[in-house]
């Protein structure tokens, strides 16, 4: 936990992991959208 604390209290850590988040929900995004495309037959 110490290790999260002090990377989490810098700025690039505080990048890495809105970096990391953002990657992650664009993934979760493209997954609904192309199941849904593939539902409809498009």
């Amino acid at each position: 936990m110490e290790v999260f604390k002090n990377l989490f209290s810098d700025w690039v850590g505080l990048l890495s992991l809105g970096t990391i988040l953002f990657i992650l929900g664009m993934m979760v995004f493209f997954v609904i959208m192309f199941v849904g495309k593939a539902k409809h037959g498009d």
